[in-house]
């Protein structure tokens, strides 16, 4: 190679320097996995040489034997790595090796705890695994050329993992990539033939291209299986195995939470081969986020984060899919109008919803991991996929007056209903110290009926999309007039009856001075404490909804609340003795008031309702 013009010296962003300073002072506990990401990167690069020549064959360049090379050098101390696959252009390598982890570098440097076991972990997550070579080296010389690209278009890409790097354009013979570590003194234990086979059979044993180290006697050995993982047998495969081939596929430090692994025979021939992570992608809550999901056909790989494969509720998931019912040429087009793919997607669904049953079921603490993560996202399924909206709410976890946890299922609830009880009771709002404090619960603390706590803003639409579960209506505790059936006695509904009319010119009178505030102002007997709540008619919007609509800037339909007034608290029936008199018009105004700021609502007039406050105090002092 010679070197040719355009050489630059060009600067790291700041969150990119701070990363490496973390590299180069052992944020890693086992320092040999460098490799496994070295050799990770090098299989995707064959991967995407294969499937770049389905329309070009020429991208091969007379050398369609796709390998990776190792080899090493005791007396300049340098390890190199070579593949043979699709290789960079100049602005590729300034794009994906010159910055870390694109527009997840900040949220990953926001992430570390300072725990050097913990934020290991983290790196996979944010895509910055290149950079592990820092780790053992000082300085890394990267040349590589993209193929179907002249000799003369090769890159040099060097640093010493400082604030800067180097780039400049060489000849290069050869397309593919070639990563040179330059070794600190005390690693230069990796210049070993033993202990370089050891590594890759530990963690890369699964590449399905052949690794092949030069020896220290100058014979090559092949030290890999050199075969597709999820076409071996179950019985043959260890966790281990399962393990880092998920770390390879998830481009994940850690170990995946499940897996399942299956082949499908019949009118249709694919291996599924998919993983629940640990822990969520920096980028999740980006639905337009590309997926985790690869595409083989008959072992060939076709496309990366093929989203058909995999509703967006699951976009979480992680895996393989190899089938021998496509054509090799596949498209997007074709997956999106394809009846096969529509078909391996819903098993795809079925396949993890049955592993998640099972982490329910049997492993309530992995489970309880999964929802901590991946529990909002899951919610999204019971909107989107009517199919399985009723096994898919049967996963679903709230708090509830019985549990500050994310733990109660519906299952849970209806096994702890109250004999008579025909409705599963809920309650909407911002967190979950407004929801406990809600005076729409005073009832049913009182009769020890237990409410689900929906604190998360996606409940809202998820309850708008499950009216029932198992045969049991899901009630809003304030939506409606309050009927808890056979869980009030005749002798109670006649007392309530009875206060109704004895309070009747109160509601009437309150329902005049409030005027357009309010749509009707009535008794209730759902408070114990409190004087007033507000609640909404059955069948428009609730309180917590129209604040999340309105915070989102969208349109909010034109909606009256009700007031309900306690009978038995002593404002109640100060105000009751005040009608007719000057401040009647300032209590009323003021029940309302509190009623809006108990359930979390903004007052129209902050300054009216301190003036009114302020003026009662004073005559009442």
């Amino acid at each position: 190679m010679t070197t040719a013009s355009q050489t630059e010296t060009l600067g790291f962003q700041t969150e990119t320097q701070q990363i490496l300073k973390l590299m180069i002072h052992s944020l890693y506990s086992n320092k040999e996995i460098f490799l496994r990401e070295l050799i990770s990167n090098a299989s995707d690069a064959a991967d995407k040489l294969r499937f770049e020549s389905l329309s070009d064959s020429a991208l091969y360049e007379n050398d369609s034997e796709l390998k990776i090379h190792i080899s090493y050098d005791k007396d300049a101390k340098t390890l190199t790595l070579r593949d043979n696959g699709i290789g960079m252009n100049r602005e590729e390598v300034i794009r994906n090796i010159g910055t870390i982890a694109k527009s997840g570098t900040k949220e990953f440097m926001q992430s570390l705890t300072g725990d050097q076991a913990k934020d290991a972990n983290l790196i996979g997550q944010f895509g910055v695994g290149f950079y592990s070579a820092f780790i053992v080296a000082d300085k890394v010389t990267l040349t590589t050329r993209r193929a179907g690209l002249g000799k003369e278009h090769g890159v040099r890409w060097e640093s010493a993992g400082e604030g800067d790097y180097t780039i400049a354009n060489v000849e290069c013979e050869q397309r593919g990539t070639e990563i040179t570590l330059h070794l600190r003194d005390d690693e230069t234990s990796f210049l070993n033939d033993w202990q370089l086979r050891t590594v890759v059979k530990k963690y890369s044993d699964h590449i399905t291209l052949p690794i092949v180290l030069t020896k220290e006697d100058g014979t090559e050995e092949t030290i890999n299986q050199a075969s597709a993982l999820w076409t071996r047998p179950k019985s043959e495969i260890t966790q281990e195995q399962y393990d880092e081939f998920y770390k390879h596929v998830a481009h994940d430090f850690e170990p995946p939470l499940a897996h399942v692994h299956a082949r499908v025979e019949g009118k249709q021939e694919y291996t599924q081969l998919l993983y629940i992570p640990q822990r969520a992608p920096f980028d999740m809550w980006d639905r337009e986020a590309r997926h985790g999901i690869k595409l083989y056909v008959r072992r060939v790989f076709i496309m990366d984060d093929a989203e058909q494969l995999m509703p967006n509720y699951m976009r979480f998931i992680r895996g393989i899919i190899d089938t021998a019912d496509l054509p090799l040429n596949v498209s997007r087009e074709i997956l999106q109008h394809s009846k096969d793919i529509d078909n391996i997607r819903a098993a795809n669904v079925k396949k993890i919803l049955g592993v998640l049953d099972d982490l329910a079921a049997n492993q309530a603490e992995k489970y309880t991991k999964f929802w901590g993560e991946f529990g909002n996202v899951m919610k999204e399924g019971v909107i989107e996929d009517t199919n399985n909206r009723d096994r898919i709410a049967a996963l679903l976890r709230f708090a509830s007056t019985t549990s500050d946890t994310q733990a109660v299922s519906f299952n849970d609830y209806i096994a702890r209903m109250k004999e008579g009880q025909d409705k599963i009771y809920f309650i909407t709002a911002d967190n979950l110290a407004a929801a406990k404090s809600s005076p729409h619960l005073e009832i049913f603390r009182k009769k020890d009926i237990e409410v689900l706590l929906l604190t998360d803003r996606i409940d809202e639409w998820v309850i708008s999309n499950l009216q029932e579960f198992a045969g049991k209506s899901l009630q809003s505790v304030a939506k409606g007039g309050l009927d808890l059936g056979t869980l009030e006695d005749e002798t109670e509904k006649q007392s309530q009856a009875e206060e109704a009319d004895a309070f009747r010119e109160l509601t009437d009178q309150v329902k005049a001075t409030l005027g357009e505030r309010v749509k009707e102002v009535r008794i209730t007997h759902r408070l114990t404490d409190s004087p007033a709540c507000l609640v909404s008619d059955t069948n428009e919007i609730g309180g917590n909804m129209e604040r999340i609509l309105k915070s989102a800037g969208q349109a909010v339909p034109t909606s009256k609340p009700i007031l309900e007034l306690n009978p038995t608290h002593p404002i109640v029936l100060k105000v009751k003795a005040e009608m007719g008199k000057d401040k009647f018009a300032d209590w009323s105004n003021l029940l309302f008031d509190q009623a809006m700021l108990a359930e979390g609502g903004q007052l129209e007039n902050p300054a009216g309702f301190v003036q009114r406050l302020n003026g009662l105090i004073l005559a009442l002092s």
